[in-house]
């Protein structure tokens, strides 16, 4: 039997999904509950003015008002645009965001999409997703990036300041009276100071070397012995790989940093990738769960323990790469080709 009503109590019980969806008021024809995928609710109203056209207005949080209070709002609203009033609502910082995702990020094809997406998720949209966009100012900029800073460190904080600044901008442009709360000033490190020049010693390349195992120990030994990012020796397929060992690496986004085109693997390298197993459902070298292998994190972890050694990323073992073609007398213009940095 459909449901009659919806009360707090059912609004509170609807659970997010993978993508965002609206949940309709049996109450009110036109009047929904939005459900985004971190669990934000909001009310919202639609119908169609007398030009026919459809029209959504976010009515309120959900956090912020009961559902009784929101169809009252919603039928006022609903019969104020069938009167061909504009009633444009408040927009909720999620919804802006979403739209900038997908009118600025996507729309230019901007390969940050995912660290976006993620750090929109992970820190900003849990505290502002269901306030009203023009709310924030910059002491709420500021508070959030102390809680990211506190619990992530500076450079993430740093992150989801260049995401907060990004959004501000683009819907600044859409908006006459608008102005952005971010400000010079407010970044919390500085990139000189978090450059890194780390390069493993012989003793250290050594020992972890010796202590690499299984799939990740295999990426490390090749992320050594070719000096690519680790991106691109993850997604390495078989069929990138010919037959005489020449790995054609690929590029495939035009925005993406370096340069694609193909590698001669040396013997070494060769043997590692044909010693893993082809497994038949899986096209990569570094097979993962449905994809490529990606638990880089964890397997850091017990590498370090296994290996003794410590305050390394393994983007060092790219520099390293670099610094010993150096030192058997590889020439410059070589080096950057090999680790397919752009020459102008």
């Amino acid at each position: 039997m459909a449901r009659k009503t919806l009360t707090d109590k059912g609004v509170d019980a609807l659970k997010a999904k993978a993508k965002l969806y609206n949940f309709p008021d049996p109450a009110l024809p036109g009047h929904y509950v939005r459900v985004a995928p971190t669990g934000h609710k909001s009310f919202v109203a639609v119908t169609r003015n007398p030009n026919g056209k459809q029209v959504w207005t976010t009515i309120g949080n959900s956090s912020h008002m009961h559902i009784e209070e929101a169809r009252a709002e919603a039928r006022k609203t609903i019969s104020r645009i069938k009167g061909g009033q504009n009633v444009a609502g408040p927009q909720s910082y999620e919804s802006v965001a979403c739209d900038w995702i997908k009118r600025h990020v996507r729309a230019k094809g901007l390969i940050t999409e995912g660290t976006n997406v993620r750090h929109l998720k992970n820190h900003i949209l849990p505290t502002w997703g269901g306030r009203e966009f023009t709310s924030i100012k910059r002491g709420d900029v500021a508070k959030l990036l102390d809680t990211v800073e506190d619990n992530s460190g500076p450079v993430a904080a740093d992150r989801v300041l260049a995401i907060i600044s990004s959004i501000s901008n683009w819907y600044a442009t859409r908006n006459d009276d608008y102005v952005s709360p971010v400000v010079r000033g407010m970044s919390r490190s500085k990139p000189k100071d978090r450059a890194r020049t780390r390069i493993l010693s012989d003793d250290e390349i050594r020992s972890v070397w010796n202590a690499c195992d299984g799939v990740f120990g295999d990426m490390v030994k090749v992320l050594l012995l070719t000096g690519q990012r680790r991106d691109k020796v993850a997604s390495m397929k078989w069929d990138h790989v010919s037959v005489d060992g020449t790995w054609s690496v690929k590029n495939g986004n035009p925005r993406e940093k370096g340069t694609g085109g193909d590698l001669v693997l040396p013997s070494l390298a060769i043997d590692i990738v044909r010693s893993r197993p082809r497994l038949a459902f899986n096209d990569y070298v570094f097979a993962g769960q449905g994809g490529h292998y990606k638990d880089y994190h964890r397997a850091k972890a017990r590498l370090d323990k296994a290996s003794g050694v410590g305050d390394w990323v393994l983007h060092d073992v790219r520099r390293t790469a670099r610094s010993l073609m150096s030192r058997i007398g590889v020439q410059p213009h070589i080096s950057e080709r090999v680790l397919g940095h752009v020459i102008t």
